[in-house]
């Protein structure tokens, strides 16, 4: 979020023909807060008494607190919703009721500021606490210590001097022993129909989610193709059980989506939870792959459906919302469904799966950034020895891959084809943790090399979008998998998103078994 060092805040009490005779010009001027520039504020502290009125008190930088100011008639939380439009606002860990104004110490922060992601995980930070340890990492210190601490340093523009690097204990020529097949051509109609039985059953669906792990599908097939993998529909239907299926689901997703639709004006006034996420979808989608021809141009009536999909997905999912990120997540799918009743659903599946990662809590984001830590302590211990010297181990660099999935590393046609990969499951359910980890190899004697800070590191990773070879990361991240083994699977805390089996029938059959 972009922070102006102009902007300021006024708060004048309001006295109207109602108001209390006893509020003299002197209590006025007391309660009078001229012009204070954001950048002096450290953070407002929320008062909601059960009985009495509800106040704020702002406390500047330097330590000085103004008196409580009042909110006679309600509105504190749209005064906090307004503050949060011009400035990075963030709920303490230590205090619920105290927010931070533009706390940009944290790591975290700097990193989703440098990755475009400002708002997708304000929680993330919320819960590190403890010398900077998540709750996730806490309960395993036993075992390891993650430094979420970090400082700052500003970034050399000279080229690094070179550095020799210590010998990687898993060299790419030693794990080729290992490599499985290599990356094949994607699945083609003749083999497609050849997976099928004449009623449309898929008739293995072990050696389909192999075969396309290594090759993917062409495109016209994945329609049919990411029902299954996302587990809309499960592989033992028919065609005309699908097809029934998708007719019932229609009418489902139009009865949610009547919800929204049907909302006034006058209940729209009150109804600040809906306006709030509206006003954050409407601001994501308009800036949502608009590059690519599907999405491009004024009034493009498939940035509408992204709308309406996501919209309809708050009030599906009234729990969990909207997160800054999930228009990366439905970009595709709508892209390849060209359906909205069919986008919604798949949508619905996948974030069954990526879900906690933009939980409030923000454990799925702990779990995963731990494991990758772990990961990268067993299959690369100079590195992970280097990151550890240089207050790297937060992994907070490798945020953004991990919570939308690699969506903007990549070109759009290799996204899709990665998550075709990871969506199989083949070899592990954490595949795309150990391509972070291959990503993270390919590029070790550059970042111990040059001896990257934790800052120099985070630009690094972020100018990486569009550089990586998706084939041979893919062959380095099978290669690991292969390696690591037990030990490798040791790393990742049980429950770690993505956790929802494919072999266990269609997300639409499990919904009652709290699989996450």
């Amino acid at each position: 979020m972009p922070i102006c060092a102009s902007q300021q805040q006024t708060w004048i009490p309001y006295k109207g023909q109602s108001t209390n005779a006893r509020l003299s010009e002197k209590d006025r001027s007391l309660y009078t807060i001229r012009a204070v520039p954001f950048a002096d504020v450290k953070s407002i502290r929320r008062h909601t008494p059960a009985f009495g009125w509800q106040y704020i008190i702002v406390v500047l930088s330097f330590g000085l607190a103004f008196p409580p100011l009042y909110f006679y008639n309600g509105g504190l939380r749209e005064f906090l919703a307004t503050v949060k439009q011009h400035v990075l606002l963030v709920r303490s860990a230590e205090d619920s009721n105290v927010f931070l104004v533009n706390d940009f110490q944290n790591p975290l922060q700097r990193t989703l500021s440098s990755l475009e992601l400002p708002r997708a995980v304000s929680a993330l930070f919320l819960e590190t606490n403890n010398n900077g340890l998540g709750p996730l990492e806490r309960r395993n210190s036993s075992q390891t210590t993650l430094d979420y601490s970090h400082k700052p340093s500003d970034y050399d523009e000279d080229v690094p001097i070179q550095r020799p690097v210590e010998p990687d204990p898993l060299e790419f020529d030693k794990l080729s022993l290992v490599w499985g097949k290599p990356r094949q051509p994607p699945l083609g109609l003749e083999e497609w129909t050849s997976i099928l039985d004449s009623e449309g059953r898929v008739v293995d669906p072990k050696a389909l989610r192999k075969r396309i792990f290594y090759g993917g599908l062409e495109h016209k097939f994945r329609k049919e193709v990411w029902v299954l993998l996302l587990g809309y529909h499960t592989y033992e239907s028919t065609y005309a059980e699908r097809e029934y299926q998708k007719s019932i689901k229609k009418i489902e997703y139009e009865t949610i989506k009547n919800q929204w639709q049907s909302i006034s004006r006058e209940q729209e006034k009150r109804f600040t939870k809906f306006r709030e996420r509206r006003g954050l979808i409407e601001k994501d989608v308009v800036r949502t792959d608009r590059s690519l021809s599907f999405y491009d141009g004024d009034d493009n009536p498939n940035v509408n459906l992204l709308r309406d999909i996501l919209l309809t997905y708050s009030f599906y999912n009234f729990d969990l919302g909207y997160c800054q990120g999930m228009s990366d997540l439905l970009s595709p799918i709508l892209y390849v469904m060209e359906d909205e009743s069919e986008s919604f659903w798949c949508f619905v599946a996948l974030m069954e799966r990526l879900g906690p990662n933009f939980n409030r809590d923000q454990n799925g984001m702990h779990s995963q950034l731990f494991a990758l830590s772990k990961l990268v302590e067993l299959l690369d211990s100079p590195l992970h020895n280097y990151f550890k010297q240089n207050d790297c181990l937060n992994y907070f660099f490798c945020f953004r891959w991990i919570l939308i999935q690699f969506k903007r590393e990549l070109e759009y046609e290799e996204t899709m084809r990665l998550w075709e990969v990871l969506w199989t499951h083949h070899l592990s359910e954490h595949l795309h943790l150990y391509v972070c980890v291959a990503i993270l190899k390919r590029y070790r004697s550059k970042i111990i090399g040059e001896q990257m800070d934790f800052d120099t590191l985070l630009k690094f990773i972020n100018e990486l979008s569009g550089q990586i070879d998706l084939d041979a990361t893919l062959r380095d991240a099978e290669a690991l998998c292969i390696c690591a083994g037990e030990n490798g699977a040791a790393c990742i805390p049980p429950g770690t998103p993505p956790s929802l089996p494919v072999d266990d029938g269609s997300f639409y059959n499990q919904q009652d078994d709290d699989v996450l």
